[in-house]
């Protein structure tokens, strides 16, 4: 498996002045957009085709990371210009347009994560599940925790209600099949489907130790650039 969806299409509202006129995912973080940070990231792993799911300021994103090969990844875009779906929403018109492959990887375009994607992307395949996600044990160390995880499977996922020990890590691994199953033409978080093929017993889960960092505030993003510069 080679390809990784980002999603990269939201605005930047919660950093305020500290992203001033760009997206997101171009914000610098240590030097260095924070793009910059994730391709290089992905291409380590051995990725190699990256769909950027873009919307605000998009067209900043398209003139930095261009074609990818400076990265030596090969990028191609799904604009959802001014009309914005949400998370769901933006990889419904990812499958409609025909951009996504049989499986693929999903990034959120402000998470900075360390994993193995080999071998999730191993753990998938060998599930028998449609989608996968990775997850922490938090303890509500980071962030609220949305998740229950028994070894194997996701078993109960929720961002509103619940008590639980684990939560999202941020990168989820989908076969393009069930993505058909986010309603068309409309808004839609993704966190709607995760919490039904929980409850359905068709979401996998792949553990990891290692924390998570996120630039979608001041803080997280205070806390990526320390852990990137000490």
């Amino acid at each position: 498996m080679s390809e990784c969806v980002i999603l990269a299409g939201g605005v930047a509202s919660r950093l305020g002045a500290q992203a001033g006129e760009l997206p997101k995912t171009l914000v610098p973080v240590a030097g260095r957009p924070f793009a910059d940070h994730q391709l290089t990231w992905l291409a380590e792993q051995s990725v190699e085709e990256v769909v950027y799911c873009i919307a605000y300021r998009g067209d900043q994103i398209r003139e930095y990371v261009g074609d990818g090969s400076g990265w030596g990844l090969s990028v191609t875009y799904v604009d959802e210009g001014t009309n914005l779906r949400g998370t769901g929403g933006a990889l419904r018109l990812a499958y409609d347009e025909g951009a996504l492959g049989g499986s693929f990887a999903v990034l959120y375009g402000d998470a900075y994560l360390r994993l193995d994607l080999p071998r999730v992307f191993h753990t998938f395949e060998s599930s028998g599940q449609p989608a996968l996600m990775t997850v922490l044990r938090n303890e509500g160390r980071w962030d609220k925790s949305n998740a229950d995880f028994d070894g194997k499977r996701v078993t109960h996922y929720s961002k509103s209600q619940g008590e639980f020990e684990w939560i999202d890590y941020g990168l989820l691994v989908l076969e393009r099949d069930v993505v058909a199953e986010i309603p068309a033409d409309q808004p839609s978080n993704l966190a709607d489907l995760l919490t039904r093929l929980s409850e359905e017993g068709r979401l996998a889960g792949f553990a990891t130790k290692e924390r998570f960092y996120e630039i979608g505030s001041p803080s997280g993003l205070a806390e990526l650039e320390a852990f990137l510069t000490t």
